[in-house]
């Protein structure tokens, strides 16, 4: 069954301590890819927030599947919280922020790769950690945009890496 795109809305909701409640009308699989290049100005306007310390706020997260089970993501961490503001500040395709399933998809890949860069050792030829952030290879931003999100809106990494070798074989990006 194919849904309209009305049931494919994000509704979102503040509580009074300004925690931000989504209602995402698919499962996290299901985002689209993002441009390489809404990518990389995520990366900086986050990396810019986050020097100016601008933490945002607690971002609760219910994806619902076509089979209407549910699953529920939580951003609390400070960091978290902090880039998904950021790219929740971001105008994508004329539409601000992360209402839309561009703009949360943009936002769980770019989460999705920092903990990348940070646990799967296989990445480090990606990117260079410098004092003022951190360089990322084309190829990489390319790969992150366009590669799967799992149920838990991390990568699936063999996927990942599958696009980052095919990059590197035809000596494209991703």
């Amino acid at each position: 069954m194919v849904k309209n795109a009305s049931s494919r809305a994000i509704e979102v909701a503040a509580a009074a301590d300004g925690t931000l409640t989504y209602l995402v009308g698919m499962a996290p699989e299901a985002l689209p890819p993002v441009r390489a290049r809404d990518l990389d100005a995520a990366w900086h306007r986050a990396r810019a927030a986050a020097m100016r310390e601008d933490w945002g706020v607690t971002r609760l997260f219910r994806f619902r599947r076509d089979d209407g089970s549910v699953s529920d993501l939580v951003l609390a961490d400070p960091d978290a919280a902090c880039w998904a503001a950021a790219v929740d500040g971001m105008t994508l395709d004329g539409r601000m922020g992360m209402n839309g399933p561009y703009g949360l998809s943009l936002c769980l890949r770019l989460l999705a790769l920092v903990d990348v860069m940070a646990h799967a050792g296989w990445a480090a030829p990606y990117f260079t950690l410098k004092r003022d952030g951190a360089e990322i290879s084309r190829d990489l931003l390319a790969a992150a945009a366009n590669s799967g999100l799992t149920a838990a809106a991390q990568f699936d990494t063999e996927d990942l890496r599958a696009r980052l070798a095919r990059g590197k074989l035809l000596g494209v990006s991703a």
